[in-house]
């Protein structure tokens, strides 16, 4: 047993740290890793490592995690964590450790070289729109499949958000009805993006990005699909965490096309969704005031 770990995660965390030649584990701290995993900083023989592991985990879900950060690195825009390996049973996933900036680093001049390498990333391309692979958002299931156009990716992705809503008996009556409605409605605000599919973060809200080790930008925990760049300025937008030099420096980049004020809320939608499944109907108003807005 390692640590204070399962015997099962303690076995499977050696054999990666063998595969990466990193010996045996000196100590195991637990870390803030937000409330989906369970995570760990390792010091091994050979190094410093990240687990995250979790009881119950849906089959894929870590290497959803794996898939979109070497997607992410591909690209080499954005720094991200090295991802060392994963296991479906147990359910882990074993990341570069990256320690604390230096004290006193520049948050907004990271904020702006994040702006800057978040332009690159969406010049990144894909084939189509969507992802052949099923993936997560946050905790939830989100099918993958590809489609030729964006409004239709978008579709599927709100409904697939919807459904999660509504099976936990938060999309109903006149909210439902509203939002099928919107759905078949979408193409009279989404037209066909004119950038194409550009590889996105997926989940950009403030927790998900960090100030690295050399005071760089480093981007976490992924839910990447090919889409229009607006989704990911969207969800920055939501919740906040992003300062006013990170948007300058993604417009000196890459500018958004006219009209983002307007299709914005329609992204939002698809993250409030599952913030109403998660947590409740909290999050029920913000939907509520986008559904009017585009409906009625």
């Amino acid at each position: 047993m390692v640590g204070s770990l399962p015997e099962k995660v303690g076995a499977a965390l050696e054999r990666m740290l063998a595969q990466a030649g990193a010996g045996r584990v000196r100590s195991l701290r637990p870390v803030s890793g937000g409330d989906i995993s369970q995570a760990y900083h390792v010091v091994a023989e050979g190094g410093e490592y990240f687990l995250k592991y979790r009881e119950g985990a849906p089959r894929g879900f870590f290497a959803a995690e794996a898939r979109g950060l070497r997607l992410l690195a591909e690209a080499g825009a954005i720094r991200v964590p090295r991802v060392w390996g994963w296991e479906e049973d147990p359910a882990l996933i074993l990341l570069e450790w990256l320690p604390p900036p230096p004290r006193g680093a520049d948050r907004d001049r990271a904020a702006a070289a994040l702006g800057t390498g978040l332009a690159r990333l969406h010049r990144v391309r894909g084939p189509a729109f969507g992802l052949g692979e099923d993936g997560f958002i946050g905790a939830l299931p989100q099918p993958g499949g590809w489609f030729q156009d964006w409004p239709s990716c978008w579709r599927h992705r709100l409904a697939t958000q919807a459904d999660h809503a509504a099976r936990r008996g938060r999309l109903a009556g006149e909210r439902a009805r509203r939002l099928e409605r919107l759905l078949g409605r979408l193409e009279e605000w989404l037209e066909e993006d004119a950038g194409g599919p550009a590889l996105l973060h997926g989940d950009l809200w403030g927790g998900n990005w960090m100030v690295g080790p050399a005071g760089e930008p480093v981007l976490i925990d992924p839910a990447t699909f090919y889409g229009s760049r607006e989704v990911d300025l969207a969800m920055t937008e939501l919740f906040g965490g992003f300062p006013p030099a990170f948007y300058a420096a993604y417009q000196a980049e890459y500018p958004l096309p006219p009209g983002y004020e307007e299709r914005r809320p329609l992204y939002q939608l698809y993250y409030l969704l599952v913030h109403l499944a998660l947590f409740g109907e909290g999050y029920g108003t913000g939907v509520d005031r986008i559904l009017r807005r585009y409906v009625g």
